[in-house]
């Protein structure tokens, strides 16, 4: 690790980051190149606790700069995976609309373009493994936390406790922290989504597996959507999508911890697409439902004086690719703030980042809304437009 700079407004400061998602860890990284005193409190029992999803892509202006900046740029290029930025594109029957794979590419690393894909879990590890020993506090679920003569006190249900001066809400949607920012609730997008994981698909679902051939699958309907990711472990996980009323989860009488139920709904509703989906939704185990929310993209808030959010906790928004990037970008931006000693004191440089992280998501929150509809319930003429811009 660089030998610590000086950071004037953080002196002898203690920092909560609540959350060891990209963005937490990338924060934390970044304050611990500028010297800062760090510490990560995640919920998870350990790395090992779960698997982190499907892989994602991170971008040139975005999650690879962070990257580059955090110096872990050499490492990273060692755990990627080549080739899964590929797409192939099919219709309900599983015939192949547009594939990538078919399409030579000289892109690489320093190509604006270039979008290189990472399993969740392995992007995680690469960033844990850069912060000194026990920066991560692991079984530390946030069940409350108040404010005692300007410090932090931190309560979780492990039964543990923890000061800090200043505390980063990097909690995803389901945040605690934001309460303690803003009262802005989330909205309702219109999409849902029903996530499930296949631990063992190249036996379970063979066909579906080689269909994938580790990259991004899209398969289309009208009114519906399948998405299909490999998994760094050789599992694959599934998103299917579709426009469902806000409250369809709690009144739908589908048990998501019943595979069997879960599986009896989707071959209904996604009867008359090919028998390799079913297969796909028969070899999985966990089913997980996921109603597509965001935050207003108008929203303010007056700047508090040592607390602020970063990524979903900040400025949720519908899937669009740019979620992990965006969250890692506020991390670069806060932690440039929190050590530069122009600002008078840390209110005024979390304004400033602030101010910064809400510009940039009313953009990319505008056009996440703009196309969650054509994702999650594609017409004829959507999904044509989809496949000319892939070709």
């Amino acid at each position: 690790m660089e030998a610590p700079k000086s950071i004037n407004l953080l002196h002898n400061k203690q920092i909560a980051i609540v959350g060891g998602g990209p963005g937490g860890l990338t924060l934390a990284r970044l304050l611990q190149l500028k010297g800062a005193n760090v510490k990560v409190y995640e919920r998870d029992f350990s790395k090992e606790a779960r698997v982190q999803g499907a892989i994602v892509d991170l971008h040139f202006d975005s999650g690879l700069k962070v990257i580059e900046a955090a110096g872990l740029l050499e490492t990273f290029k060692a755990n990627y995976m080549p080739g899964a930025d590929k797409y192939r594109m099919v219709d309900k029957d599983a015939n192949i609309c547009m594939d990538e794979h078919n399409q030579e590419s000289s892109a690489d690393f320093g190509d604006e373009h270039f979008r290189p894909e990472i399993d969740r879990g392995a992007l995680r590890n690469v960033l844990i493994d850069s912060l000194l020993p026990d920066t991560v506090v692991w079984n530390s679920q946030l069940v409350s936390m108040q404010l005692v003569n300007n410090i932090w006190e931190l309560q979780f249900k492990s039964g543990t406790t923890a000061l800090a001066d200043i505390v980063i809400g990097a909690d995803g949607y389901r945040s605690r922290i934001r309460s303690h920012v803003t009262d802005i609730k989330a909205l309702y997008s219109g999409a849902t989504i029903i996530q499930g994981e296949i631990d063992y698909p190249e036996k379970d679902c063979p066909e579906m597996y080689e269909l994938v051939n580790q990259a991004n699958l899209i398969a289309m309907g009208a009114g519906k959507t399948i998405a299909v990711q490999p998994r760094g472990d050789g599992g694959l996980t599934f998103y299917a999508a579709s426009l469902y009323p806000e409250n369809w989860i709690k009144t739908n009488g589908i048990d998501f911890n019943n595979p069997e139920e879960v599986y009896a709904y989707l071959v209904k509703f996604y009867e008359g697409w090919s028998h390799l989906f079913l297969t796909l939704f028969k070899a999985c185990t966990r089913f997980v439902p996921r109603p597509l929310n965001y935050f207003p993209l108008d929203q303010h808030w007056d700047t508090k004086a040592n607390i602020t959010l970063i990524g979903d906790a900040a400025h949720l928004m519908p899937p669009s690719g740019e979620g992990v990037n965006t969250a890692m970008l506020d991390a670069l931006d806060l932690s440039e703030c929190l050590t530069n000693s122009e600002f008078k004191d840390v209110q005024a440089a979390i304004t400033a980042y602030e101010k910064q992280m809400r510009e940039r998501a009313i953009i990319l929150g505008k056009e996440a809304l703009d196309g969650i509809k054509d994702f999650a319930s594609p017409t004829d003429e959507s999904i044509k437009k989809l496949v000319q811009q892939f070709t």
